[in-house]
């Protein structure tokens, strides 16, 4: 093992590259499996938290966002005091502060932050996130998202991140990195070798970066090496596959022996630590997700992902199989005991290069209070929404909306279906209830049951209504193959149908893409994110008290050319 901890993106001094030779040498076996494992909590219950820092003495945890602040110091507090080495504690920190605890602030997505066309709030985004996270003794972040949104109908990349520009995405992930390392958080650049190509998401199935190696360095390869250079402590590899690498680098590779970055010894150690450089921290993504288990058997996977170049394993599926699987790889082999101890070198120094060696590590709640959602917060969220939201066509004049002009206005919600992981579901209760507080009078769409000759007629809402707006609050999210409108019954029923009779505004409050589905309507709004302070923004802007001032980091209109009519 050759490693040079003084060196990037380490750079520690002689104090604490003893503390992790000295840490490293009187670990166990034992003690050192506990260490390449980040774990996941959802609450401060004791017997877990207990477990995995005594028993299990896992390398670090990630928080899932608590509803309170309290619970969350307590989590973190019970967890550090309970460790013969401080943890990293870590959170998806990709829109702000709420992505560790549900009074943070939520700057805004990444594609809200590239729409205002000014990398610095990604700088913005990463010392909020950092400031809010470190207050509450968090001290990584799963973020900047450095994916770059090339197909559009992926239904997890979007609004999550920086767009399709390579050129704004690296801009806005260096100004993150450099920001929210700042503050004491350690950055993730994710999700290597880049998602966005494909239309699959890796929690369902095995996916592709299907560039050239040519047009790989050129996009997804200059951004991953502009955040490395900006000395971003870890990277965090996808269940992506990059045939055109894997094969470069192990010409003799046949197809049904590629496998996904968490996996691939080609990708990990000949792309990212060879061509790229990089010599901090890896971990996996999630080893709970489908497009890690479905290549091969866990019990070899987790052993081959050490062995090919990743230090540390996100989650476990089970802890004690998990557990007896990497055992079982460290006697067979397949993980040495120079690779063991290399993994942890750099879990100890990523600790290190944060300084946990030298601070307690326990959140302070007077700290917090002041930091926390604070005013000052807040106002960079709403100069941020002021700045993304983007009106993307405009082809009638219906602004500004104003009640005396619209006295009758009819409402169409386009809510999603089932589970609402990031909290979409009542985005539209909420903009219709805000709308209305404005003095608007507008009804609510219910289509009404029967088919052929008994649907509502077409002249109840010609001569009803003065202004028909459509909401849709479908946002990206984890295990869902597509972002599309699933239109009303009866023969859908709530389409825009009515757009050349009545004037019509179309909003997406979350992902940028419907005009494929709405391609003629006349007046076309993207606003990247549904928060309260988003929904304010918005209305500011349909009633003429602001201006719209975003500018599409993608194509909203899919390069098709119905969508411009």
């Amino acid at each position: 093992m050759n490693l040079d901890l003084s060196g990037k993106p380490f750079y520690l001094d002689a104090d604490g590259s003893r503390w992790v030779g000295d840490t490293l040498a009187g670990m166990t076996r034992e003690d050192k499996i506990g260490q390449i494992f980040c774990l996941v909590a959802y609450s401060d219950d004791d017997a877990t938290l207990l477990r995995f820092s005594r028993e299990i003495k896992a390398g670090g945890l990630m928080c899932r966002p608590m509803a309170a602040n309290a619970e969350l110091i307590s989590t973190v507090k019970k967890l550090q005091e309970n460790s013969e080495i401080p943890m990293l504690i870590a959170a998806n920190l990709e829109t702000g502060g709420d992505g560790i605890s549900q009074n943070g602030t939520r700057i805004g997505t990444q594609m809200q932050i590239a729409a205002t066309n000014d990398p610095k709030y990604a700088g913005v985004l990463g010392e909020v996130a950092g400031r809010e996270a470190a207050a509450l003794g968090g001290n990584w972040a799963f973020a900047p998202v450095i994916d770059i949104d090339y197909n559009f109908r992926n239904p997890i990349t979007a609004t999550r991140t920086y767009g399709s520009d390579p050129e704004l995405v690296r801009a806005c992930g260096v100004e993150y990195v450099k920001a929210v390392q700042a503050q004491g958080v350690a950055a993730s650049i994710k999700h290597f070798p880049g998602d966005g190509c494909d239309e699959r998401d890796q929690h369902l199935v095995t996916s592709i970066n299907s560039l050239s190696a040519e047009e790989w360095d050129r996009t997804y390869g200059a951004v991953y090496q502009a955040c490395i250079d900006a000395g971003a402590l870890t990277v965090m590899p996808g269940h992506i596959m990059q045939p055109a690498y894997s094969k470069l680098l192990s010409p003799g590779l046949t197809d049904e022996e590629i496998l996904p970055a968490t996996l691939s010894r080609e990708l990990l150690t000949g792309l990212l630590r060879g061509k790229l450089g990089f010599q901090g921290m890896i971990v996996t993504d999630a080893s709970s997700m489908n497009g890690y288990l479905i290549p091969m058997h866990r019990r070899r996977a987790l052993a081959l992902s050490i062995a090919a170049g990743c230090d540390m394993i996100l989650f476990a599926k089970n802890l004690e199989e998990d557990f007896g699987y990497m055992r079982e790889g460290i006697r067979d082999g397949t993980i040495t005991q120079e690779r063991l101890d290399e993994a942890v070198t750099r879990i100890l120094a990523t600790k290190a290069a944060l300084g946990l060696h030298k601070k307690k590590n326990i959140p302070d709640a007077e700290a917090c209070d002041r930091v926390v959602g604070c005013a000052e917060h807040r106002r960079l969220a709403e100069e941020v929404a002021d700045k993304c939201i983007t009106l993307e066509k405009s082809k009638e004049d219906v602004f500004p909306l104003d009640p005396e002009k619209y006295r009758r206005i009819l409402f169409f919600p386009i809510d999603p279906n089932g589970e609402s992981f990031f909290g979409t579901k009542q985005s539209n209760e909420r903009f219709l209830q805000k709308f209305r507080e404005r003095g608007f009078h507008v009804d609510r769409f219910e289509p009404q049951e029967g088919f052929e000759g008994m649907m509502r007629g077409y002249e109840e809402i010609v001569g009803g209504y003065d202004l028909l707006i459509y909401s849709a609050a479908l946002a990206t999210k984890s295990n869902q193959t597509t972002v599309r409108i699933e239109w009303a019954s009866p023969m859908g029923a709530n389409v825009p149908m009515y757009l050349n009779v009545v004037p019509t505004i179309f909003i997406s409050l979350e992902n940028p893409y419907h005009l494929l589905d709405v391609p003629r309507v006349k007046t076309y709004i993207n606003t990247f994110g549904s928060s309260e302070t988003v929904l304010d923004a918005l209305l500011d802007k349909l009633t003429g008290k602001s201006p719209f001032q975003g500018k599409s980091p993608v194509d909203a209109f899919l390069g098709r050319w119905d969508t411009r009519l």
